[in-house]
């Protein structure tokens, strides 16, 4: 779906509108939902909805797929598991329709959960594996290539990253840089997030509606079967369950 609501939302799609009234079957949800499956069930891989970031890596490093749209952190693992494809590989933002960006943004974070005994220690590791030092010891036995990416804004400041990851480096930051979770379509929305929608109830609409979509993929149902079903799913909640009102 991180990747899907990056389309929905470039072709100007939303999954509510400012009353929190569904908007799965609005026209741009749907247009934007039947190119992206057209265009996986026409180009991508047998099984697309199965694969996870792992079975993609090691798709692209064996040559069997030629384009790979992903999390930014995708380059850095082409570059360190397969130097030989990264030589080769060229990197893009993601393509646009009506909006001026179209991307994600996540983070793949540490946490320190609340009341352990030891978090004095775990914020000194936090801190360590987040560090330059950290950087420079990565740097100094896997290469500059192999450094942790959207960790730290100095790492783009450095000479020695800037040449090793030349090929990447620079689109990554603006990748990073131009995602706004707060106005992630054409027109406003009620909830914050680019490829999700933060609210608790979406991680178990988000769920369904990727069943749903991942049928469409197979070719059990169509788009627009997919797009009511999950339609139905998201009236079910309440527009005062949904806001937390």
């Amino acid at each position: 779906m991180a990747a899907l609501d990056t389309v929905v939302n470039t072709f100007g799609g939303q999954w509510f509108d400012m009353n929190w009234k569904p908007q799965l079957t609005s026209p741009p949800f749907v247009e934007a939902t039947n190119f992206y499956v057209n265009l996986v069930r026409k180009y991508g891989e047998p099984g697309a909805s199965n694969d996870s970031f792992n079975q993609l890596l090691t798709l692209y490093g064996q040559g069997k797929c030629a384009m790979w749209y992903d999390a930014t952190v995708a380059a850095t693992s082409i570059a360190t598991t397969y130097p030989d494809v990264y030589k080769q590989t060229g990197y893009a933002l993601a393509p646009v329709n009506k909006t001026k960006a179209s991307g994600w943004l996540w983070t793949w974070a540490l946490g320190i959960p609340q009341g352990v005994s030891d978090s004095g220690a775990a914020w000194k590791f936090v801190s360590w594996a987040t560090s330059k030092q950290y950087d420079d010891l990565v740097a100094a036995k896997y290469g500059w290539a192999a450094v942790p990416p959207g960790t730290r804004t100095s790492l783009y400041n450095n000479p020695k990253y800037q040449q090793a990851a030349k090929a990447f480096a620079s689109i990554t930051q603006e990748s990073i840089n131009s995602a706004d979770p707060e106005h992630p379509t054409l027109n406003p929305v009620p909830y914050v997030g680019v490829q999700y929608v933060d609210i608790p109830q979406f991680e178990s609409l988000g769920l369904t509606v990727g069943q749903q979509i991942a049928g469409a993929i197979a070719g059990t149902e169509s788009v627009n079967q997919a797009l009511q079903a999950g339609q139905s799913a998201a009236s079910q909640y309440t527009p005062a369950q949904l806001s937390g009102g």
